[in-house]
């Protein structure tokens, strides 16, 4: 028999808590779930995910190891058809999951559940789980994500962002990622919007140790006297990754003998837009007269010798889907972070390259200005984590060529200031902290929910009701077992209050006809 929570628990009891997450692989959302989920957990708090979709190969060490239990619902419904619809299919796969959990009785088991990136299932686990409570994390508004590059896809967009609005907010309490989603938020959804809390992302503390293939695989591409700048982000045009290249061509650290700039991305060659920016960025090098080199990880084996050569002598490695080990290896290694994305919605690279004492350049909006301590005359020195500057490679060159004295004067102050902000703000017991906070300052009554809720299941009401009032009357038996059914299942004002007003249509409809 499946326990049910029919307490409102205080705030020093320990919860039943349930994430749901629409694909538990290894993005930056799923760290943050996975992070989330541990950190409740060793709290005490029993904690499971519930997901549509979780590849025990393509998963973080938490879950493969079964550390976190994970529990897979309807990964048999497709993600798409063929190749469209996306935004569809990643709805009905989520209400599946809800149905699912409602058919099995586990609905009724959690005190809080915790979701993010898709809202839909939000007002169903209020619906269906009276004595538990939801809390939304906003990575970013999914609405705002999507491409809509014809008439078709922005009519076609309409309804679901109507319901991501109506359905987000329904939760309990939402949160964001960074102040700056935060104002997003509030300019994007302004129908019966909340007030949302900030819960920053974590990084793990630990550092741990390069693998033995990956540190002769570092050696043989940077030699021990060479120094160089290093960019990690997508293969993606809006990540600016020509920003570092355009920056370090203008400072005169790329006319050092023994400097480079390394850059590493996340690419797939059957991805068009991976393939050909890559391609945009050895063409800028080049232009720039900026030798250069490639290899891709997975083939290493196979180019490095051929390109060893080139390698030695290029100012410019471009490196592809590298493994963490060598990806911690070079933010070990690297004289100073460039993280190049503008209006980025928080950011996870400068906080691993600061937890390891090393400066960050960053652009100067979005998510770093929260993780970012300027260098600046008003900031002490034992504070400062880096460089924040406009989108400009000539102000970009600049703050290159500041590093170098500011590190040689004070070589020890990033390798204090970075960690010790990560540990203060973005570790994972400060994340759970802020998750705990948030938590206990729900309102743990059943009947207490947000006016989204209710406006949302008054609008499903009139969809479901209205159709048969005008069909077959508001007087037929079909409307009144409409009716009882929207009463059983909801038991609330909103029901109520839609089936009184079609009522009321239809017997004004009724007496204007008779006096006609």
């Amino acid at each position: 028999m499946v326990p049910i929570a029919t307490k409102s628990p205080s705030s020093h009891e320990k919860l039943r808590i349930a994430f749901i997450h629409p694909d538990l692989g290894i993005g930056g959302a799923e760290r943050l779930v996975v992070d989330a989920a541990i950190g409740l957990q060793d709290e005490g708090h029993e904690v499971v995910i519930y997901s549509s979709h979780c590849d025990k190969t393509h998963c973080f060490e938490e879950v493969k190891t079964g550390r976190l239990k994970v529990e897979v619902l309807g990964d048999f419904w497709p993600t798409s058809f063929n190749g469209k619809f996306f935004i569809l299919f990643a709805n009905l796969r989520q209400l599946y999951l809800t149905a699912a959990l409602a058919a099995t009785g586990k609905i009724k088991r959690h005190d809080l559940y915790i979701v993010d990136q898709l809202s839909t299932c939000v007002p169903f686990l209020g619906l269906l789980s009276r004595a538990s409570k939801v809390l939304f994390y906003c990575h970013f508004p999914d609405q705002l994500l999507a491409q809509r590059t014809s008439l078709v896809k922005r009519l076609y967009r309409i309804p679901f962002d109507v319901l991501e609005q109506l359905t987000m907010n329904a939760a309990d309490r939402i949160v964001v990622n960074s102040n700056f989603t935060k104002s997003i938020y509030h300019k994007t959804f302004r129908l019966m919007a909340q007030v949302p809390n900030v819960v920053y992302p974590c990084v793990g503390l630990e550092v741990s140790e390069a693998s033995k293939l990956d540190a002769e695989r570092f050696d043989a591409i940077i030699s021990p006297n060479t120094k160089f700048y290093l960019s990690v982000n997508r293969y993606e045009r809006k990540k600016n990754v020509g920003l570092a290249i355009r920056a370090f061509a203008q400072s005169s650290q790329s006319s050092r003998e023994n400097i480079k700039l390394v850059i590493v991305g996340g690419y797939d060659a059957r991805v068009w837009e991976n393939k050909i920016y890559l391609e945009e960025l050895e063409n800028l090098a080049q232009s720039l007269k900026l030798p250069f080199a490639t290899l891709h990880y997975a083939t290493w084996g196979k180019e490095l010798a051929p390109l060893a050569p080139e390698i030695q002598s290029a100012k410019i490695i471009f490196l592809t889907s590298v493994s963490s080990s060598f990806k911690d290896l070079l933010l070990q290694k690297t004289e100073m972070l460039l993280y190049t994305p503008s209006y980025e919605h928080f950011g996870i690279v400068p906080l691993e390259a600061m937890k390891l004492g090393k400066p960050v350049l960053a652009v100067n909006n979005g998510g770093p200005l929260e993780t970012v301590v300027a260098v600046s005359e008003s900031s002490p020195n034992d504070e400062c984590t880096g460089w924040l500057k406009p989108s400009d490679p000539a102000e970009w060159a600049t703050a290159i060529e500041e590093s170098g004295p500011v590190l040689e004067k004070s070589p020890t102050v990033f390798e204090k200031s970075g960690p010790k902000r990560v540990r203060e703000l973005f570790s994972r017991e400060a994340m759970t902290a802020q998750c705990e906070k948030n938590i206990a300052s729900l309102s743990w009554d059943s009947m207490s929910r947000p006016l989204s809720f209710h406006i949302f299941f008054c609008c499903l009401s009139l969809l479901v009701a209205l159709p048969v009032a005008l069909v077959a009357g508001f007087h037929s038996w079909s409307f009144r077992l409409i009716s009882f059914g929207l009463f059983a299942l909801m038991r609330d004002f909103s029901s109520f209050g839609c089936i009184l007003i079609i009522v009321i249509a239809a017997c004004l409809q009724a007496k204007s006809s008779l006096r006609l």
